[in-house]
């Protein structure tokens, strides 16, 4: 049986490592999808802050991560001496998460990733978003040819219809959802086929 599995980053891990109480180890997740359910593609879906960098949304399908590597070490180069404290973090942070995402491809993540966007709120903060839910629908869709089972890691309700469709279609489906995020209409869905992703700590978590 042909299995492929689907990460929505957004959903399972972002603000969500701090509320786990624990790190994920992503190369032990490959190790762990592999060898549980005898994963041959693991697609990783998230969001990067890229800066200034000009992002073409037209002609690339995922944001260049060595590109922009590049591109913030040239800023730091010629422009370090102009930057606050602050935002010397700040690009240090953007290039510690672009090295996080170079090293899950060295694990052999296929990787689908979007420049963060600024939304100004009304009551004058700045939220970050980059939400894949339509590209992972998408890649969902477009691979189903591929596979017979999918691992679907993420308890977002929205991609709910796609997956009655798979199943619909003959492909069996497994959530591997965090157990209080994942929407009740994923668990009813997904019934036996849900598998709580905390009960993983011991297995995945980093040191």
């Amino acid at each position: 049986m042909k299995t492929f599995a689907f990460i929505d980053a957004s959903n399972l891990f972002y603000g969500g490592e701090k509320s786990l109480g624990w790190k994920i180890d992503y190369a032990k997740l490959s190790n762990y999808l592999k060898e549980k359910y005898e994963v041959e593609a693991i697609f990783y879906f998230g969001g990067i802050e890229i800066r200034s960098f000009k992002y073409n949304y037209q002609t690339n399908g995922t944001v260049p991560l060595k590109e922009v590597e590049k591109y913030l070490l040239e800023i730091l180069k010629n422009e370090g001496e102009k930057l606050n404290e602050a935002q010397l973090l700040l690009i240090g942070r953007h290039l510690q998460r672009l090295r996080f995402y170079l090293k899950l491809d060295k694990f052999g993540y296929k990787l689908f990733l979007k420049p963060v966007k600024l939304y100004e709120q009304e009551d004058g903060t700045t939220k970050r978003k980059a939400n894949c839910d339509v590209e992972m629908a998408f890649y969902l869709m477009k691979e189903k040819e591929n596979f017979d089972r999918v691992i679907v890691l993420s308890g977002d309700g929205d991609f709910l219809p796609v997956l009655k469709h798979l199943r619909e279609i003959g492909k069996a489906v497994i959530i591997l959802g965090r157990g209080e995020r994942t929407a009740k209409e994923i668990k009813q869905f997904a019934g036996d086929n849900f598998r709580d992703f905390e009960y993983l700590k011991e297995r995945l978590k980093m040191g």
